[in-house]
């Protein structure tokens, strides 16, 4: 049986059973190759004479793309042929910094196809931040948009430097790759251990880490994404994602097409809710992710308003509020699903269709993934560290970090700690570096910032340890306020009272800041700089101006 059939095989499967999770789960068996290359192997086959659309770009401005999946496989191999004769080979590492444009995911076909790594970089990282990815990523060339360029001007060691759009001096031109051949011959066969994607981690509790992914753990390991998302041939599917990190590789590029779906994007400038809704609507979108800061935005909306096509919508990145849950099941009928995943990893958990939910917990391991938890001593627990087996090894599971294989055996430990119920449903409780103690008691932090963001003042929410005398520590929020409100001791009080009523007295919120919350350039929150910032303060006796304290209250509360 040919590679091409073997990864058709179980992602039949997969599809057959979509909707029943104990068969899937039971009988699914990843297709383990010596040898496979995604976009000859499968991409190309699947795109021979296909008319079909497979990228769709829409947005902001009037114009908009549609590109049928013959034309994507023709133009990436002439991407492909005309990066091979700048003399871009086998085993080069290609830094890749493009905005939501069909060049990138032209480069990223043609690439594999070559057998470069991939290093998906996005335009918002700093002059500082693409050097650090130049040297250690140990970059041989760069793709990137003319006015990027000037990030690269002190780079060294780069040998090709490749401008998509305008064009700009020194750099070849992208557009040169038009007069190539639209037909590509490989020069060996595709070892699917190779490396072909290098990760940098987003970075939310120190320096980022060097993720690698194969030609097989992120290509055939997004066959349990597709099961999560619930994805089929034909979908329209829509991902809010910006390029450059994995959650894009994962559900607007590997995903989608492993189920011979429609990737649709919707490009923009300025997140803005009304015009995405449009857009679902206008274009009739089936399947829809996006992270939980999205779908708070988009719950402020009269959802019940849109005539909307959708079928599946999900949500990963960070744990999905339930307060998000209970008002788009209000205003469609539909219940967003949560997924969990790493850059690591393709998905992990989740609720995949069909399966009953139930309320705070993020779903079930996902076919081809076994799950445990473990705690401090390495022990089965129903409270611990979520810990992927690997023994037999799923192929979702990175490499490793650069440098750094995984040890068979071993089992990845993912940094997250979580609770497992009787059916096997895992509910979030933390990153092993977020939770903390005060009084003896572990204080999860995402709990308190779901009851917080059930305040209708409350925008965003982190919640940190405030260093106290007797107690070690007291849960601090942080919290940015929805624009009808004003910070103040009014506000304040109502949202200490509005916890009180809420949260036993042991890990209630006891102070409180309104203030900007620093993020990775990916979006997600830094606690750590909280809790940095937090301990400077508190060594210096410092009290922010916008900071109120339980204890200001107690003649009141």
């Amino acid at each position: 049986m040919s590679q091409t059939e073997l990864f058709r095989q179980a992602r039949d499967f997969l599809l057959r059973h979509r909707t029943d999770y104990q068969l899937a789960y039971k009988g699914f068996e990843w297709p383990r190759m010596e040898h496979f290359n995604w976009a000859l192997e499968w991409f190309d086959v699947i795109s021979e004479n296909n008319d079909e659309i497979a990228l769709w770009i829409t947005g902001d401005s009037d114009t908009e793309s549609k590109v049928s999946f013959s034309d994507l496989s023709k133009g990436s191999n002439r991407v492909a042929n005309f990066l091979r004769h700048r003399g871009v080979k086998r085993g080069d590492r290609l830094l890749l910094m493009l905005r939501n444009r069909q060049e990138l995911w032209e480069c990223m076909l043609a690439s594999m196809k070559l057998g470069v790594v991939v290093v998906p970089s996005t335009v918002l990282l700093s002059e500082s931040e693409v050097q650090d990815r130049l040297t250690r990523g140990v970059i041989n060339c760069v793709v990137t948009e003319a006015d990027q360029t000037q990030k690269f001007q002190s780079s060294s060691g780069v040998a090709t430097s490749i401008v998509v759009g305008e064009k700009a001096l020194g750099w070849i031109s992208y557009e040169e790759a038009n007069e190539e051949a639209d037909t590509f011959e490989p020069d060996s066969v595709t070892c699917s251990k190779d490396p072909l994607l290098l990760y940098f981690t987003s970075g939310t509790t120190a320096e980022p880490k060097l993720v690698v992914h194969t030609h097989q753990s992120y290509p055939v390991g997004h066959l349990s994404t597709m099961y999560w998302i619930g994805l089929r041939p034909g979908d329209k599917h829509l991902n809010i994602s910006s390029p450059g990190w994995a959650k894009h590789a994962w559900s607007s590029f590997f995903a989608p097409w492993n189920a011979q779906s429609t990737v649709l994007v919707y490009g923009y400038d300025r997140f803005d809710g009304e015009k995405l809704m449009e857009t679902i609507v206008s274009k009739e979108v089936t399947t829809l992710c996006a992270p939980p800061t999205v779908w708070r935005m988009l719950i402020k909306l009269p959802l019940e308003n849109y005539p909307i096509k959708l079928r599946e919508v999900v949500s990963a990145g960070e744990p999905l509020n339930p307060s998000v849950i209970e008002a788009v099941e209000s205003a469609w009928g539909i219940t967003p699903r949560d997924g969990f995943g790493q850059t690591e990893t393709s998905a992990l958990i989740g609720n995949s269709p069909g399966q009953d939910i139930k309320p705070g917990f993020m779903g079930r391991p996902m076919p081809g993934y076994e799950v445990s938890l473990r705690d401090l001593q390495g022990g089965l627990s129903q409270e611990g560290e979520i810990t992927v087996s690997t023994y037999s090894r799923p192929i979702g599971l990175m490499e490793g970090y650069l440098d750094r294989p995984i040890d068979p055996g071993d089992g990845y430990l993912t940094g997250d700690i979580a609770e497992m119920d009787d059916e096997g449903y895992i509910r979030f409780v933390g990153r092993n570096d977020d939770i903390f103690k005060s009084a003896d008691y572990r204080i999860s932090p995402f709990e308190l910032e779901n009851v917080l963001l059930r305040h209708p003042a409350v925008s965003e929410a982190a919640v940190v340890p405030s260093p106290h005398p007797t107690r070690l520590s007291v849960p601090k929020a942080f919290l940015v306020l929805n624009l009808d409100f004003q910070a103040g001791r009014e506000i304040a009080l109502d949202i200490f009272r509005f916890c009180e009523a809420k949260v036993s007295p042991f890990k209630r919120i006891r102070r409180l800041e309104f203030s900007v919350l620093p993020k990775t350039i990916s979006g997600k929150i830094r606690r750590v700089e909280l809790r940095q910032l937090e301990n400077l303060e508190h060594d210096s006796s410092k009290r922010g101006t916008t900071e109120f304290w339980e204890e200001d209250f107690k003649d009141i509360l």
